[in-house]
């Protein structure tokens, strides 16, 4: 046996663990005596692979001129084992995520270099610097132009998630006012509307909102969600934006009248890569956007919302405690992220 109870008669309780348990026996013993029962898992000197799980609790005697104790012995090697093995299967799980978040980050920062020569080469073919091309070039310059824009905001997405991920992303607090990210961002999407046909309205508060947050993180967070927006709306319909304070909360609303979010599928969006609706919608997007959205605003201390009936539109609300009230400027705290899988 682990623990035999001739050793334990020669020996004491504390003499027969190994050296390094012994004070966490004797502290359970301490307890034990005054009161409270107490458990400890140790060593005995004997057998140092195994484990012995030891519940001890006081015994009232009143005929007994001093305290007396009970205790209940079992072996613990086949729990400690297992628990072992859980141990080292997460660190493994951990080790092997942190390694899946380096190489996206690496990889992501070495594919951006080449993208925005053909990028800048695609532009050059397409404003005609060096002369006139035939449609058909010119067309298919506009091609790879679009492509390459496309692929550029996927791998950006995805050098952030992974900045996130693996804790390096660092927020860049400073204190401005909110309405001028978010109008940059407005200003941005409003073409791609036009584009499409799609009425997009910004509504933001008369007076100045000012903040101490990451003006690029707010401004990328209102551009994706307006992406979204735009991008799920059929010619005709409406995108509106909206921008206030309420409290010690900066709330930033962006609502569509889109071909919305079935229940089944509000439950994930927001994690990475998880898309609704059917083939023909996933092809449009990649999954990063809202994701990207939550992470950010997760980073901040705040929360996201997403409202949606189906065929009817969505709303997707984020809350951000970041006003600057009174004079005082709150830290934004900077919070993990953990992937979802």
């Amino acid at each position: 046996p682990a623990l035999s109870v001739p050793a334990l008669i020669d020996q004491g309780l504390v003499a027969s663990a190994h050296a390094p348990d012994r004070p966490a026996v004797s502290a359970a013993l301490s307890r034990a005596l005054s009161g409270q029962p107490a458990e400890v898992q140790f060593s005995p000197r004997s057998a140092l692979d195994r484990r012995v799980i030891l519940i001890v609790a006081p015994f009232h005697d009143r005929a007994a001129s001093r305290p007396r104790l009970i205790a209940q012995a079992f072996d613990g090697t086949a729990q400690f084992a297992r628990e072992l093995g859980l141990e080292t299967a997460r660190v493994e799980a951990e080790a092997q995520s942190a390694g899946k978040t380096r190489f996206l980050a690496n990889m992501s920062h070495e594919l951006r270099t080449p993208l925005n020569a053909v990028l800048g080469f695609a532009d050059i073919m397409r404003q005609r610097l060096f002369g006139p091309m035939p449609d058909r070039y010119a067309g298919y310059a506009d091609a790879i132009h679009q492509a390459g824009g496309h692929l550029l905001d996927l791998i950006n997405d995805v050098l952030d998630l992974s900045k996130i991920e693996a804790e390096r992303y660092q927020l860049a607090v400073a204190e401005f006012d909110a309405r001028d990210a978010v109008s940059a961002a407005v200003a941005l999407v409003r073409l791609q509307a036009d584009d499409k046909g799609v009425d997009l309205a910004a509504v933001l508060s008369a007076e100045p909102l000012k903040v101490r947050a990451d003006a690029r993180a707010l401004k990328q967070m209102a551009l994706n969600l307006l992406s979204n927006a735009v991008k799920f709306t059929p010619a005709g319909g409406s995108v509106t934006l909206t921008l206030d304070a309420d409290g010690p909360d900066l709330e930033l609303a962006v609502s569509d009248t889109g071909v919305g979010i079935a229940p089944e599928d509000l439950k994930r969006l927001g994690r990475p890569f998880e898309q609704a609706g059917g083939a023909d919608q996933k092809a449009q997007g990649t999954g990063l956007g809202l994701s990207l959205v939550r992470s950010l605003t997760e980073l901040h201390g705040g929360r996201m919302t997403i409202d949606s009936t189906l065929g009817e539109g969505a709303a997707v609300m984020i809350r951000l405690p970041v006003m600057v009230v009174g004079g005082e400027q709150p830290e934004a705290t900077p919070r993990r992220i953990l992937a979802e899988t």
